[in-house]
């Protein structure tokens, strides 16, 4: 079966003003297609680095990425945002909503950059299933935050993504409205049948996955599975 996320020796060495500093130090894991698989650490231990590695928004200073089979790891620029178009999701902690555009418009992008010919109704049904379907019209500075990060999860889903990275997606959010939103991801998961990566530094979330992977100081330190 081909990995739906297959990462060989991922390094990743960025510079600063006291010289290179390695955030990731030789990582290799492989993913299974729809498996739930959450990345826990402390902060800097390298597990949002290496989420934005897998997910093609950032380039490894060595390794290899594939995706679904595809080595995406030598793409350009336009075709990494073309596959990222057609098979990968991301839900980010600070929500990435456009202000200017409704939570209707901000679901319907991704389906129109598609080319889905009924872009708006699949983002309609889509916030419906998020419990949204009163608040389409809506712009981002007049949503909750939970509210928010539904409209995230909508969009984020609506393209059906072979994978879904999400990182941190209750971190700015209360304990209640983060219990929702974990539900929901999870459910989101599950019905479209997508693998899902999050990154995350709560056990409790972590604990819904199927596996755990911990990081420490750029490298794997283990890897559970229940």
């Amino acid at each position: 079966m081909t990995a739906a996320i297959d990462l060989q020796d991922i390094r990743l060495t960025l510079s600063s003003a006291a010289g290179p500093v390695n955030i990731l130090s030789g990582v290799s894991l492989s993913v299974a297609p729809g498996e739930a698989i959450a990345l826990l650490g402390p902060s800097g231990s390298g597990k949002s680095s290496l989420l934005m590695v897998a997910a093609g928004l950032e380039a490894p200073t060595q390794g290899r990425v594939s995706i679904a089979g595809t080595d995406i790891t030598r793409m350009g620029e336009d075709e990494l945002a073309r596959f990222r178009r057609d098979h990968i999701g991301i839900v980010f902690q600070s929500f990435h909503l456009i202000p200017t555009m409704t939570a209707l418009e901000n679901v319907a992008v991704p389906l129109e950059l598609a080319g889905a010919s009924d872009a708006f109704a699949k983002a309609k049904a889509e916030l419906e299933a998020v419990g949204l379907g009163k608040r389409l019209d809506h712009y981002p500075g007049q949503l909750s935050g939970g509210e928010q990060q539904r409209v995230a999860l909508a969009r984020a889903i609506a393209p059906r993504p072979s994978v879904l990275f999400a990182d941190e997606p209750t971190g700015n959010l209360d304990t209640h409205t983060g219990e929702e939103i974990s539900e929901l991801l999870f459910a989101l998961h599950t019905r479209a049948k997508t693998t899902l990566f999050l990154v995350t530094h709560e056990e409790r979330l972590a604990q819904q996955c199927g596996r755990i992977v911990r990081l420490k100081d750029g490298l794997i330190v283990a890897d559970e599975r229940k």
